[in-house]
């Protein structure tokens, strides 16, 4: 990935063919930021995995270490990550002067041969946004001077809707894959704005063999988006044309929706887990961006969705009646019969009651379809141990023994939904999309078998 950024800068700064800046801004973010383990320094992949249920963690060297890596990768890696402003802004000599934007990263430069400083800042992108919003403000250094400024126009955006204003004035239609051009003597109040449409759409493999007519990438502009997955790659577009029909946006909200449940044993911290449609007992992971923190995050939100929703950050479910959905399983819940199923119906529900052992911080699960009936651990117990469900009768009569086991302390999630978040339908189960640049050791897909 390294040289093919620094090769299609180089045709860039050689034939200024907008191609080259796109292919530029793809290879960026999808590749260079991906094969870094979030921003740990010096913590770096040699192959950025693209099969279906891979991950970074285990790929092939997986992830090196700080001090005691040095592949080939390394150095260029850690080059890659030094020039992560390089390719944004290129001057051409000339009367007048002129600058070339070919990148939207939040930024100021100096540009001495025209007296200006420029500065661009990005609004925060999430999945529910229709466009990407970008401002300038040029600040004059001298009397103001005559200079042109090209800004790029991306080729994953669309004419209808792009658009840009000078100082709140509409500069009228641009075309995707070509510079705005303004020629214009600046001054310290002026104002630019760009808004590009950007939306989903899927790419197929580069592969024409008929086997893998049906393998396709999805993508949100220029972010590359990969499915959390151990294997299953089937998704399920339906009968409509329309991308819309089969994946939507994850509502920033829903991070609201997110719980861990936690309890103690032996001293040591463990979590409610949901893995392989088997709800157990996990010690709590120590570090983020893992699938151990995905199986121990679960969506609780009422039956009916509405925009109501329950801020788990500034009170307890106590008192509600929930579905739990595991993380990385969209509208897929958990049973009281301690299964899975797509169909959210009232035996899917669970109440959230104090917690039986009496600690005022505490919360038991009570069986929507049986009430006196909890989900319990066990006593003394360790990773792995299964959940179980257990009656209050049977509960009291062993001394409150398990109505410790019957009380979990609700915690701020292990994991949350990334603001670029989305939900593809699938064939046997629905995927959470996340940019592939994002992810640290969970397992996911990057290409899809798409059925129609």
């Amino acid at each position: 990935m390294h040289t093919h950024v620094q090769v299609s800068r180089n045709l860039f700064r050689w034939t200024k063919e907008i191609a080259y800046a796109d292919y530029y801004e793809r290879a960026l973010i999808n590749g260079v930021l991906s094969i870094q383990r979030g921003t740990d320094p010096g913590v770096m992949i040699y192959m950025l995995p693209q099969a279906p249920g891979h991950s970074k963690a285990v790929s092939y060297h997986g992830w090196g270490t700080k001090y005691d890596s040095f592949w080939c990768c390394y150095g260029t890696g850690i080059e890659s990550f030094s020039k992560l402003g390089d390719s944004i802004y290129f001057e051409e000599k000339g009367d007048p002067p002129a600058l070339n934007i070919i990148q939207y990263i939040p930024s100021t430069y100096n540009w001495k041969a025209a007296g200006l400083t420029v500065t661009q800042q990005i609004k925060t992108l999430s999945s529910s946004d229709q466009y990407l919003q970008i401002s300038f403000s040029i600040s004059a250094n001298t009397s103001g001077q005559t200079a042109n400024i090209n800004f790029r126009i991306p080729s994953w955006t669309f004419a209808d809707g792009a658009g840009a204003t000078l100082n709140g004035k509409d500069l009228g239609s641009i075309s995707p894959g070509s510079f705005l051009s303004i020629t214009k003597q600046w001054n310290s109040d002026d104002h630019l704005a760009l808004h590009f449409p950007i939306r989903l759409r899927t790419e197929a493999i580069k592969d024409d063999r008929l086997e893998y007519a049906s393998l396709q990438a999805v993508l949100f502009g220029p972010f590359v988006l990969a499915g959390l997955s151990t294997g299953d790659w089937d998704a399920k577009a339906g009968n409509g044309s329309a991308i819309s029909d089969w994946i939507a946006a994850v509502p920033p909200a829903h991070n609201s929706q997110l719980v861990t449940f936690t309890q103690v044993s032996n001293g040591k911290a463990f979590v409610l887990s949901s893995a392989n449609g088997t709800l157990t007992m996990q010690e709590r992971p120590e570090v983020d961006g893992t699938d151990a923190a995905i199986h121990a995050t679960f969506r609780a939100h009422p039956q009916e969705d509405s925009t109501e929703l329950h801020d788990i950050y500034s009170t307890t479910l106590t008192g509600t009646s929930i579905l739990l959905e595991p993380f990385d399983l969209p509208g897929t819940v958990i049973t009281n019969n301690l299964t899975l199923s797509a169909q959210k119906s009232s035996d899917s529900l669970f109440n959230i009651v104090p917690g039986l052992d009496g600690n005022p911080n505490s919360v038991s699960l009570e069986l929507g379809t049986k009430p006196g009936c909890f989900l319990v651990t066990g006593t003394n117990y360790s990773a792995g141990t299964r959940i179980e469900v257990n009656c209050k009768s049977s509960l009291e009569s062993i001394g409150g023994i398990l109505e410790q086991a019957a009380s979990f302390s609700q915690t701020d999630p292990l994991r949350q939904y990334h603001p670029i978040s989305f939900v593809a339908k699938g064939v046997a189960r629905n995927f959470l999309l996340e940019p592939l640049y994002s992810l640290r050791d969970e397992f996911y897909t990057v290409y899809f078998n798409v059925r129609v």
